[in-house]
């Protein structure tokens, strides 16, 4: 369904080196870029597709030219921003306030949820052992089922598992949504292995980006991808630089009101054979505000683990991939916590 055909909605990413983003932590470190996909002064990037997944629920035949749009997105890009997705500004409100009063909190009360265990439910800090992070405070839990591990979440401060709560449930239906339409993309069929995505992972990361000073390095995040399926995002103001393959320079992506951003990660590239790449991206300091960004991403259960599916290879294209879990990620950085060259999916590839 990759055709030249799009009726995808352009909205300029403004390249510069303002701005902030990062997804989530639960990433592998890509300190291995080329250093021709640092920064340029590329100032005409191409267009960011904007897809309107209203159209998803509509008569077959716009539905079908929606999931053509994605499927594009995702093979030519790997990240696209969606509108229309169904999720209140008010809920995206209550989630950012929550973020931000959690933030405020003492030090002490914070430093409850500190721990070098990359396995604890819930897990906060202000740096971190995967090689990548450079400026930020973040906390992480797990979110689904969220009935499971809400009683672990921070009960202070008192809004922040009700609004936190609200928005896990509704980004994981949009990224549900967003998953069948990409299988049916990619010809596998949007039913394909419903049932563990259904089963399958949420994972939170709510991050603390302080506004730039003068002196600090500008860079919050580096360069690096995502583990999992897909990461859809939230955040406070514009921010996240991903690498442009075509160009080999780093794109800002510009904020649209009440849009989310998507991108996929490792297991994605990992299900499609290799015909879906993981995004590269990286999160610099704003020089004019603190940032908070609401990253939820999508995998299989702990222990299941995603391998390149079938119907994808053949005798031209070959398995590119060994499976691997969630756990077996979580094994690879705990065994490689000194090695900042440490890359995950490079691991697995045959």
């Amino acid at each position: 369904m990759l055709s030249h055909r799009t009726t995808l909605h352009p909205v300029l990413i403004l390249h510069s080196k303002i701005g902030l983003w990062w997804s989530v932590n639960m990433s592998d470190d890509s300190k291995s870029i080329p250093p021709e996909q640092l920064p340029s002064d590329d100032l005409h990037p191409p267009p960011m597709p904007v897809i309107n997944l209203g159209h998803l629920i509509l008569e077959p035949e716009t539905r079908s030219g929606v999931v053509e749009d994605i499927a594009k997105a995702c093979h030519d890009l790997g990240y696209f921003q969606v509108i229309n997705h169904g999720i209140s500004q008010s809920v995206m409100d209550g989630a950012f306030e929550a973020a931000l009063d959690f933030f405020k909190l003492p030090s002490e009360i914070k430093e409850e949820f500190a721990s070098d265990d990359l396995r604890q439910p819930v897990r906060y800090d202000t740096s971190s052992k995967d090689g990548i992070s450079m400026s930020r405070a973040f906390l992480k839990h797990y979110a689904h089922p969220l009935s499971d591990w809400m009683q672990y979440w921070p009960e202070k401060p008192p809004i922040y598992r009700k609004h936190m709560g609200t928005l896990a449930v509704e980004v994981r239906r949009v990224a549900l949504q967003l998953m069948e339409a990409i299988l049916e993309g990619m010809g596998l069929g949007k039913d394909y292995q419903h049932e563990k995505f259904e089963e399958g992972l949420q994972l939170m990361s709510v991050n603390c980006y302080p506004k730039e000073s003068e002196g600090d390095a500008a860079i919050g995040l580096a360069p690096h991808s995502d583990y999992g399926f897909l990461t859809i995002l939230l955040t406070s103001c514009r921010g996240l630089e991903v690498v442009d393959r075509n160009s080999n320079s780093w794109k800002v992506v510009q904020q649209l009101p009440h849009a989310l951003h998507v991108h996929v990660g490792d297991h994605m590239e990992v299900l499609s054979n290799g015909r879906v790449k993981t995004v590269v991206h990286r999160a610099v300091l704003n020089p004019e505000e603190e940032r908070i960004s609401i990253a939820s991403i999508l995998g299989f259960a702990l222990h299941e683990k995603v391998a390149c599916a079938k119907e994808l290879v053949d005798e031209q294209n070959p398995e590119k991939y060994k499976g691997s879990s969630f756990n077996d990620f979580l094994d690879f950085l705990t065994s490689n916590m000194d090695n900042k060259d440490r890359n995950f999916l490079g691991s697995i590839r045959m």
